[in-house]
């Protein structure tokens, strides 16, 4: 199942695409050049990957024998031979030839000799299918269970959607983290992905991680990080409206994916009934998750965050946006929402500058209750001009 995706790169400058193994960079960029006006170098290829890494001048006599018609070079996984960066650096300033350059994860490249090419190569990310590219083939049930992952898409069987996802945290094991070196020790850093997968939308115990796992608190700390380089989490910050602040409490932490989190905290097999605590919990990942890659796609300037007191009042997300009022927002399962599910919102509604107050459920009776819009999941989106 082909799919248009809602990144939109230049058509102009030498640029790189990141993103998660399995979001489809590969995909893309086939998509969208012709193999007539463009050469591609596969470093997935072991054989490939082998011939640049012993000798990586050898892209750079290739591309200089190119006739004046081709104009694009793709070079998918780049972070696989991270010296070839110096020779694309050379070539962008040596010749009319632009490059794309794609891969799971920057951290690697940053670690070397490469400084992302200085600037001369924008850069872009890709993120699991959202609701806009989805379009008709999304059904919310299924999506909580196997997640946006554009290969799930093909297999209708869910046995093998079972078999795609645990394979795909067992690549992910293997490939992006043994293979590039991130971490010394692999059993924790296992061990730690499913703690982690456990603790998605939760406020983040370093402490009780690391006991957890058994490995020290800044440990831990850098494992987010690699997660967060990775692209396949992110840190959700909690709200203040000093950053100084902002920098002194824990953040939630979010997989990019719900197949993904089931598959590493082992529940795929279990069923998902509607009006359960997972069920809940799910779905929150979900609405977080997407309103988080729509605005990185359409308004990269938003900053998204929590905000929860001392008491346990929690606001589940707020979305700034600079020019127009913040948003506040709380995201409830149910078919049905009441005066109850708006009362975290009503509280907190008076400390902002007439904030946009949305509850986000599945009722789908537009309602406003005390002054927060209570609207559908899907209508949610398109009042943020996300949809």
């Amino acid at each position: 199942m082909m799919f248009d995706r809602l990144l939109r790169t230049t058509t102009r400058n030498s640029f790189f695409i990141f993103g998660a193994r399995g979001t489809g960079k590969t995909t893309y960029i086939k998509q969208m050049f012709s193999l007539d006006e463009s050469i591609y170098v596969d470093l997935l290829d072991p054989v490939v990957e082998d011939r640049y890494r012993r000798s990586p001048q050898r892209l750079e006599q290739e591309v200089l024998a190119l006739p004046d018609s081709v104009d694009w070079v793709l070079v998918d996984e780049v972070q696989r031979v991270p010296r070839l960066l110096d020779v694309v650096h050379r070539l962008i300033e040596t010749t009319s030839k632009r490059f794309v350059l794609t891969g799971s994860s920057a951290r690697k490249l940053r670690r070397g000799a490469s400084n992302l090419l200085a600037g001369r190569a924008f850069v872009y990310n890709l993120y699991p299918l959202t609701v806009p590219e989805l379009g008709d083939a999304l059904t919310l049930d299924d999506t909580l269970h196997w997640g946006t992952l554009p290969q799930v898409y093909s297999l209708s069987l869910d046995e093998d959607k079972q078999e795609y996802l645990r394979a795909y945290a067992l690549t992910y094991l293997r490939e992006e983290i043994v293979a590039e070196q991130l971490v010394r020790g692999l059993d924790p850093f296992r061990y730690f992905l499913e703690v982690a997968a456990q603790s998605t939308g939760h406020i983040l115990n370093y402490a009780k991680i690391s006991r957890d796992v058994g490995v020290d608190s800044k440990t831990v700390i850098s494992y987010f990080s690699i997660l967060e380089d990775t692209l396949v989490g992110f840190l959700l910050p909690a709200y203040h409206r000093s950053i100084r602040k902002k920098q002194r409490d824990n953040p939630k932490f979010y997989f990019f994916d719900t197949g993904l989190k089931r598959a590493l905290d082992r529940t795929l097999q279990l069923s998902l009934n509607a009006g359960t605590y997972e069920y809940g919990r799910l779905f929150e990942q979900f609405i977080v998750t997407q309103i988080s890659h729509l605005t990185r796609y359409r308004f990269p300037d938003w900053r998204l965050s929590y905000l929860r007191t001392s008491s346990g009042a929690e606001v589940d997300l707020i979305v700034e946006r600079p020019g127009l009022p913040e948003v506040l927002i709380e995201i409830k399962s149910t078919l049905s929402v009441d005066d109850q599910d708006v009362r975290s919102l009503v509280r907190f509604m008076k400390d902002f500058d007439d904030p946009l107050a949305l509850c986000i459920s599945q009722d789908r009776t537009r309602m406003q209750i005390r002054n927060v819009l209570c609207v559908h999941w899907l209508d949610a989106l398109t009042e943020l001009g996300l949809n």
